[in-house]
């Protein structure tokens, strides 16, 4: 049986394990195509909109709507309109799209500390952010407004290599504050479950390049994952992690869904270099697949 014939539905980050930038990560399309199962694409990058994305996506060859999207704004916007009432003013640090995801959920979105006080602030990656951005969101988080974080990422993937990331910034406020926001994105846990509810099904294997994000954030939720060594996170970082936070399958590139996996190794580099050098293509279970659930 083929890995994703396990599971009903994938869900899948995108920077790292989909593309780099602007570049498509090889493979990734095809490595995708002729399966039943619900593809869900799921990005802690809350700088685009959900159909942005999805004609990203599309234009790289994978098939995508923005009903297939789920973005860790959406997450963050959710989480402000659960706490917050209606036509409460909440202090944007982001792109527009991020204030467009805020004005959807029947929240006032403002740029600036001045007249009332906004009762939150909500942060997302932006290339755009400067120090006037972070500063009106400081002054805001001094007088106790409700903080929540899209992700906290150190580093972002792009075809250059790693820039800076959402978690960059939050460090800024977060020295400047004194505060610890929300966060809405992986490993916790509001990003996942919006995105399986989007799929319908908690049958879902979380693919991504990221340990400390996507692998934790599934572990988080309850779910399995598949690591793929075309991003962020090595083989070295894998086994330097205590055994409850190792991911359930490994391998190279997302050809390893259309393989059957291959047996449990030892969670050791050399072991599961050596079984990813013999067997190309294939994923290396790292630790039991959870219990079956549909």
């Amino acid at each position: 049986m083929r890995l994703r014939d396990r599971y009903g539905a994938l869900l899948l980050d995108l920077d790292g394990t989909l593309y780099r930038g602007n570049a498509v990560i090889d493979g990734g399309p095809a490595a995708l195509a002729g399966g039943e199962q619900r593809l869900v694409y799921v990005t802690n990058n809350a700088s685009r909109g959900s159909d942005v994305v999805a004609a990203h996506l599309a234009g790289l060859g994978y098939p995508a709507t923005a009903g297939d999207v789920v973005t860790s704004a959406q997450a963050a916007a959710r989480l402000l309109a659960e706490q917050l009432g209606g036509g409460a003013r909440v202090l944007v640090v982001g792109t527009d799209d991020l204030v467009e995801e805020i004005r959807a959920v029947g929240l006032e979105p403002v740029r600036r500390y001045d007249g009332a006080a906004p009762a939150a602030v909500v942060q997302g990656h932006s290339p755009h952010t400067g120090w006037p951005d972070l500063a009106e969101a400081a002054y805001a988080l001094r007088a106790d407004a409700l903080w929540v974080a899209a992700n906290t990422d150190k580093t972002l993937p792009n075809e250059r290599g790693l820039a800076p990331g959402n978690g960059a910034m939050v460090a800024a406020l977060r020295a400047a504050s004194d505060r610890e926001p929300i966060v809405a994105g992986k490993p916790y846990p509001p990003l996942l479950e919006d995105a399986l509810i989007r799929a319908g099904t908690r049958a879902a294997l979380v693919v991504g390049d990221r340990l400390d994000t996507d692998i934790d954030g599934a572990a988080a939720v309850g779910l399995d994952s598949l690591l793929v060594l075309t991003g962020v996170s090595t083989l070295a970082e894998l086994t330097e992690l205590p055994a409850g936070r190792h991911p359930t399958f490994v391998a190279e590139t997302l050809d390893a869904l259309n393989q059957p996996p291959l047996p449990a190794a030892a969670a050791d580099n050399a072991d599961i270099q050596r079984q990813l050098r013999s067997n190309p293509g294939r994923a290396v279970q790292v630790r039991a697949p959870r219990p079956a659930i549909r």
